[in-house]
């Protein structure tokens, strides 16, 4: 059967998570919030953090973005972020809505990856203090980013001494970050809040989850609204349990490192067999679960045509691709592209 590579969000539910949510099917449980799988949240983030953090479930990862700048930056403030990051590119103006009105900034650096020679380009176009200009307020980076790249923990570390030096809060959006956590070999807690981390857009969904997503407050001070900005996006869900049940088994038995291993694995796979293919180019270091590949119409077409599935990609220039692997990606769909893939080379 061939490989379906569109996204992460074309896979299916791990079967954790589906016996997961029918568990929590069961009898009756307090609304928005007040169930116990949902206040015993805290704790299970507490123990994977390594500390405790305040955390509001929500639905969607643009809804854990747009709160988390909301709670950052006021709305006469500017985030600044990669120009291709997801808040500025694919979420239709949500974290423009949701902090009533800031500006978010693109910031031009390569393979996806802020620097912080690159923001402080940006910072300096500012004048500071001047009520005609938004003030710089916050600071996004995508973990692992829209590139398909990580950042590595002193790259983290330097952007967020750079942010905080200038007084504005750090924001992760971890969509990706079971993928970047794996392809780091650190800890949940280096990655974040001992990196300097502010708050984080915890993803499940991508990876494996049916739709549970998680803001995870490291600052105090962004929590204390936070409780009032999630219910006034929407976002306040009645029954709750059978979100945080998700995040429960995501959480149990590293079911999240053991999906992001097998999506990473899939990806360098594909890489690997593309590499050196005539009129193939992979654009971007794979270091999660994303490729990115310059490749020939024709073998686009001849790949489609035998059922393979992937997106076009302009961004990646000429004859650009994006394969996405999931957790649910098998050896044989990487190794059946792969091997169509020289086949229509070859010719």
């Amino acid at each position: 059967m061939p490989g379906c590579f569109l996204s992460d969000n074309s896979a299916g539910v791990s079967p954790e998570i589906m016996d997961a949510i029918a568990g929590a099917n069961s009898g009756m449980a307090a609304g928005y919030g007040a169930d116990p799988l949902t206040e015993s949240l805290k704790a299970r983030f507490a123990d994977f953090f390594e500390r405790e953090a305040e955390v509001f479930v929500v639905a969607t990862g643009t809804a854990a973005n747009a709160l988390s700048l909301a709670a950052c930056c006021p709305p006469w403030g500017a985030v600044l972020c990669h120009e291709q990051a997801h808040v500025t590119v694919d979420e239709c103006g949500a974290p423009e809505f949701y902090t009533a009105g800031a500006k978010l900034c693109p910031v031009a650096a390569p393979h996806g990856r802020l620097t912080v020679e690159a923001l402080d380009a940006t910072f300096t176009s500012f004048r500071l203090n001047d009520p005609h200009q938004t003030q710089p307020g916050a600071v996004s980076l995508s973990q692992a980013t829209e590139a398909g790249t990580v950042y590595p923990m002193d790259a983290v570390r330097e952007i967020a001494a750079w942010t905080h030096e200038r007084g504005m809060k750090l924001h992760m959006d971890g969509a990706r970050f079971a993928n970047a956590l794996v392809s780091l070999g650190c800890t949940p807690a280096d990655a974040t809040w001992r990196a300097g981390v502010d708050i984080l857009s915890f993803g499940a969904t991508k990876n494996g989850a049916l739709a549970a997503e998680a803001i995870i407050v490291f600052e105090p001070s962004l929590a204390r609204s936070m409780a009032y900005r999630r219910k006034r996006g929407g976002q306040l869900l009645s029954k709750s349990r059978f979100f945080s049940a998700q995040l429960h088994a995501y959480l149990d038995g590293d079911l999240w490192r053991r999906n992001a291993t097998r999506a990473n694995g899939a990806a360098t796979a594909l890489s690997r067999g593309l590499s050196g293919l005539p009129g193939v180019e992979i654009v971007h270091p794979v270091e999660a679960n994303e490729v990115f590949v310059r490749m020939p119409e024709a073998m686009a077409d001849g790949l489609r045509l035998q059922g393979f599935q992937f997106l076009d990609w302009p961004k990646a220039g000429r004859g650009g691709r994006r394969l996405v692997a999931s957790a649910n990606a098998t050896d044989d769909e990487v190794r059946g592209f792969v091997a169509a893939a020289k086949d229509l080379a070859g010719q």
